[in-house]
């Protein structure tokens, strides 16, 4: 029996990406290397930094996808409140955890102040998680159920992400793209037409104003190779001259 598709959520939290202080860096990476691996992004959401909002996110996400990861709101600061969120999401209190301080009194030393072990203050019951690489991966990310809490600095976040990386795996995901010199008014009824003869085959089609050779790009994914494959050459067939290349 084939594997069950794998699905993940992805939440964003901080003031200061909803104000526009800060652009995402963290959603676009993961989007990527979560498609690397077989796994599909299905929601993304950005909340404040409000303790109730990001539980009632974490706690719809948890129950409506495999996976979850967050990002942001994990520091020393006032509003930091991410794992007091997710604690409450999942009616656990919050606890300082042993592990946790130890490595973050071994790593810091004298450079570690107090308000720093806040973020050894997580959910009770979460686990501490450091991938393949075991322990010698510096820092372990804090796992609560389903959710992974993940840093909002991007090269943190990348970092930790990076090492536990290889525990998500699905079936994988194929990919096809078909270039039309037509406009999508043009080629929207073949589109439908194809959309309608292959369902497990999701179908995107986006305009590119500025690009010199062609003016809609169509994208073809799906977890069946021959039926992305099929999809493509009915889609090159119907669209006839309009092809300008695919790949």
């Amino acid at each position: 029996m084939d594997k069950k598709p794998a699905t993940a959520a992805i939440l964003l939290i901080g003031d200061e990406i909803l104000s526009g202080k800060v652009e995402d860096e963290n959603a676009r990476y993961l989007v990527r290397e979560l498609r690397r691996a077989g796994v599909t992004v299905g929601r993304i959401e950005v909340v404040p930094d409000q303790l109730e909002v990001i539980a009632e996110s974490v706690r719809r996400l948890s129950a409506g996808f495999q996976w979850v990861f967050s990002s942001g709101g994990i520091g020393p600061t006032h509003d930091d409140v991410t794992f007091a969120a997710v604690a409450a999401a999942f009616d656990r209190p919050v606890a300082r955890d042993p592990q946790l301080e130890a490595l973050m009194r071994r790593s810091w030393g004298q450079q570690l102040h107090v308000r720093d072990l806040r973020m050894a203050d997580i959910p009770l019951g979460a686990r501490l998680e450091h991938g393949p690489g075991g322990a010698s991966t510096v820092w372990p990310v804090v796992v609560m159920e389903n959710v992974w809490i993940l840093p909002g600095v991007p090269q943190i976040f990348r970092k930790k992400f990076e090492a536990v990386r290889e525990l998500f795996r699905g079936p994988a995901i194929h990919g096809r793209a078909v270039y039309s010199a037509e406009p999508e008014g043009v080629i929207a009824d073949v589109l439908d037409q194809v959309v309608e003869a292959f369902p497990s085959v999701a179908i995107g089609s986006y305009p590119h104003l500025e690009a010199v050779d062609y003016r809609v790009k169509i994208t073809l994914d799906g977890r069946d190779a021959g039926a992305v494959n099929d999809a493509t050459a009915r889609l090159v067939e119907r669209l006839g001259s309009a092809v300008v290349r695919t790949e």
